[in-house]
C-alpha cells in the first residue's frame, strides 16, 4: 500500500508516519518511509528552496511548480520502484498538501493544481490519514521545533486555520481514500486510531 499522512504544520503527522512505518516493519513488511517535499536526492534539494527563507520568497504559482518538480523526482526514484517490488510506502505528505497549500490557501489555484497533478504525477495514495488538531496548539508546537524549515508556520494562525479547513474539505471530497484522525491526544492514542482506521 501507498499511505500518506497529511495535516497542518505541527499536527503530529511526521510522528505518526514514523510510528506506523515501525509497526508495519515489525510485522515483517518492507516499508519505505519517506516525505514531501523530499524523499529523493533531487527532491530534497528542491525542499530547501521551498521550506526555508522569507514567506514572500515565492509566488504560489512558483511554489506549485517547484512542488511538482520535487514530487515527480520522488515518484520516479522512490515511490514507483517501491510499489513495483511490493513494499509499503509511508509518506509524510503527498499531493493533498499541494491541493490545500497552493490550491486553496496560498492562491485560488485548485484547477491548476489538479491539471498539473494529472499531467505529471497521476498517482494517488491508497489511503491518506489527515491528523486533525487545534491550529493554535499545532502552530505552537511547530514553531517550538525551531527546525529552520518554518517558512509556512510563519504565515501565522489565520493561515493554519485555513489549512485545517482545507484538509477537512478535502476529506469530504475523497471519502473513499481519506480518513480524518483526531490528533488531540497522546501519541499512543492517535497511533491506535490510525491503525484501527487502516
Amino acid at each position: 500500500m501507498f499511505i500518506s499522512f497529511e495535516g497542518i504544520d505541527g499536527s503530529g503527522k511526521t510522528t505518526q508516519a514514523r510510528h506506523l512505518a515501525g509497526v508495519l516493519s515489525a510485522r515483517g513488511h518492507e516499508v519505505v518511509l519517506t516525505r514531501e517535499p523530499g524523499g529523493s536526492d533531487g527532491a530534497e534539494a528542491i525542499r530547501r528552496l521551498l521550506v526555508e527563507g522569507a514567506t514572500d520568497r515565492w509566488s504560489p504559482e512558483t511554489e506549485l511548480l517547484l512542488f511538482n518538480a520535487a514530487r515527480r523526482d520522488h515518484l520516479e526514484r522512490v515511490i514507483e520502484p517501491a510499489r513495483a517490488r511490493g513494499a509499503f510506502i509511508v509518506s509524510d505528505r503527498f499531493a493533498d498538501s499541494t491541493r490545500v497549500y497552493q490550491g486553496a490557501t496560498r492562491g485560488d489555484l485548485r484547477q491548476l493544481v489538479d491539471r498539473l497533478h494529472t499531467l505529471v504525477i497521476g498517482r494517488e495514495p491508497d489511503r491518506t490519514f489527515v491528523i486533525d488538531m487545534d491550529p493554535d496548539v499545532a502552530l505552537t508546537r511547530g514553531l517550538a521545533r525551531q527546525s529552520g524549515e518554518d517558512r509556512f508556520e510563519e504565515f501565522g494562525l489565520p493561515f493554519q486555520n485555513k489549512l485545517r479547513q482545507g484538509f477537512l474539505a478535502l476529506a469530504r471530497d475523497f471519502p473513499d481514500r481519506i480518513r480524518v484522525i483526531d490528533g488531540m491526544a497522546d501519541l499512543a492514542t492517535v497511533a491506535a486510531r490510525v491503525e484501527a482506521a487502516l
